[in-house]
């Protein structure tokens, strides 16, 4: 990943000399046990600056104010960072809001808030106004910092604010701020910082997306983050000479801990605002990118966007957010994508399992492998064991579901890289630990070798005529039709059966015009293919192609507001 050669940091970016050696953390002053030391993810680029400090970190290529920074230069940003905070008032514990696109203040954010002692509240910048303003509420933030674009979101919150024109330049108020903080140092350095010394305090609050109420927020330790970022570099295999590519943003669940992640394995990272499929491609065959991590719905339109092609040289795609189809992992690997299925939520650090490639795997077809693919696997590095289980009414125990890929049950997990807590909610996290595992809300069949396969959201399966049917096993059969691009199935009512399965489908460009104005038929043709595929009771009653499918402001599909839609026909 080369630099941008002509951009110029301010002046307060330029470390001191010698800076190198003196990239240590003060642990508020106490004297630590030889044998300890608490686990702190602002480690990690402490150690990038210290082993490899020339080498590009962060590169922001998509704009009208392109720049990058070396470990060196961005650990000193971040070291400004944290003293703006300090002089602003920011003591530990305090919540301070981020609300920005993929750039470098939400990057510098995810260390500097750490660096004071905050605790870093991301806020999805696709949100309401109202939806903002409770969020900042609820979470007590101190601080705001909001990049320009998304300035409207915070315009009534009489909250101390920080905007980000994102320019790099030295007039720019987020600019302005950082040098504030230089300033403000007296260049007594990292160890004029006094870092959080109990790996147990919060490090990030993210809220999730509230689709069936107020959003609760997900309080995360640094040691969850520290281990959950490890994790993510040791499953994706990512080194100093990986360049992972943010399309997934990092408002959502801390970007899965990769921005820690990354600084972990000394991998260059380049921030993209949008999701342009155009300029993806580009970084793609131009920016030696190897790594990126997005949902089904981002991945659908990579692989059909026109400048898709064939890759040169393989890149990990890492897919999570929602199942993803037999059929998308297909034509990733067609592509030369390998695709890495994880799992997760948002109060697990994002990813805790992983779809673990097996050797049987290579005499499948290419159907079958991606069906065991899109498996949600075994647990995770630092992660515990899973289990799927059913609550015993009687005792309030969770007993596991026979590992015959059958019997449904909720997965459940507990360990390292749960979220410590809802924050100021004690009933949804006594609800959500129930017999001392985190409950998904996940409906998975357990498999013989001890892999879980998703099933459906415990709110989302159909029962038709007595028979449970998952909408996610129709969708993912209903998705291999070559003229389907995305498909979201509903339970709608049936006189007959009480229930049977509703599509809501969106057609591939390339074959929209081969249905025009022959929707009957269309359907017709969509039935006929999940006849061969699935038993009766699960093939959909009825097919409406549509243009769009409404989705979350983190991309997964509002089967709420099509549930809405069918029970109005």
């Amino acid at each position: 990943m080369d630099s941008i050669s002509n951009f110029i940091p301010t002046p307060e970016s330029i470390p001191p000399a010698r800076t190198a050696r003196s990239l240590s953390l003060n642990f508020s002053g106490k004297q630590l046990a030889v044998n300890y030391h608490p686990l702190n993810p602002l480690l990690f680029l402490l150690k990038a600056a210290r082993v490899y400090p020339d080498k590009v970190a962060l590169v922001h290529p998509e704009t009208p104010y392109p720049r990058s920074f070396t470990f060196l230069v961005w650990a000193q940003r971040v070291q400004n960072f944290a003293y703006g905070l300090v002089k602003r008032g920011i003591r530990a514990g305090d919540r301070v809001a981020v609300i920005a696109p993929n750039s470098p203040m939400i990057a510098d954010a995810c260390h500097g808030i750490i660096a004071a002692r905050g605790v870093a509240t991301f806020i999805n910048i696709r949100l309401t106004t109202a939806e903002v303003e409770y969020i900042i509420e609820h979470s007590g933030c101190k601080l705001i910092l909001v990049d320009r674009e998304f300035a409207g979101l915070v315009k009534n919150c009489m909250v101390d604010t920080v905007v980000c024109d994102d320019s790099g330049h030295a007039n720019d108020p987020y600019e302005a701020f950082l040098s504030d903080g230089r300033r403000y140092s007296r260049e007594r350095g990292w160890g004029g910082l006094d870092v959080e010394v109990d790996e147990n305090a919060p490090a990030t609050l993210c809220y999730t997306s509230g689709t069936t109420g107020r959003p609760k927020g997900v309080l995360c330790t640094l040691r969850g983050t520290y281990l959950a970022a490890v994790a993510n570099a040791f499953e994706g295999q990512m080194n100093k000479d990986s360049v992972y590519l943010w399309l997934l943003p990092m408002f959502h669940a801390a970007g899965w801990t990769y921005p820690w992640a990354a600084t972990f394995a000394f991998s260059s990272q380049v921030t993209l605002r949008t999701v342009d499929y155009p300029a993806i491609w580009k970084h793609f065959t131009q920016s030696g990118v190897t790594h990126y991590c997005a949902a089904p719905t981002v991945q659908i339109g990579i692989v059909n966007d026109p400048q898709a092609r064939a890759l040169q040289r393989s890149i990990t795609a890492i897919i999570a957010g929602a199942a993803p189809t037999a059929s998308l992992l297909g034509k990733l690997e067609e592509k030369g994508f390998k695709a890495v299925h994880v799992y997760g939520l948002t109060e697990t650090y994002g990813p805790f399992t992983k779809s673990y490639e097996q050797d049987s795997w290579r005499s499948l077809t290419l159907e079958g492998r991606s069906k065991i693919i899109a498996r949600q696997g075994h647990n995770f590095a630092n992660a515990e064991d899973i289990r799927v289980v059913q609550l015993d009414l009687q005792d309030g125990k969770l007993v596991d579901v026979p590992q015959d890929g059958k019997a449904v049950g909720e997965i459940v997990t507990r360990g390292n890289i749960v979220m410590q807590e809802y924050f100021h909610d004690p009933e949804a996290t006594r609800k959500a630990f129930t017999g001392g595992y985190f409950h998904s809300g996940d409906l998975a069949v357990w498999h013989a070798d001890g892999s879980v396969a998703v099933v459906d959201r415990s709110k989302d399966i159909i029962i038709s005529g007595g028979e449970n049917a998952s909408s996610l096993a129709i969708e993912q059969e209903l998705s291999s039709h070559p003229d389907v691009l995305e498909v979201s199935v509903v339970a709608r009512q049936h006189l007959k059966w009480g229930e049977r399965a509703m599509a809501f489908v969106k057609l591939h460009p390339e074959r929209a015009s081969r249905w025009a104005d022959r929707p009957e038929e269309f359907a017709a043709d969509l039935k006929a293919h999940a006849k061969s595929r699935l038993p009766g009771f699960a093939c959909p009653e009825w097919v409406l192609i549509v243009n769009e499918l409404p989705k979350t402001s983190t991309g997964k599909i509002l089967k709420t507001e099509l549930r809405k839609r069918a029970a109005k026909l």
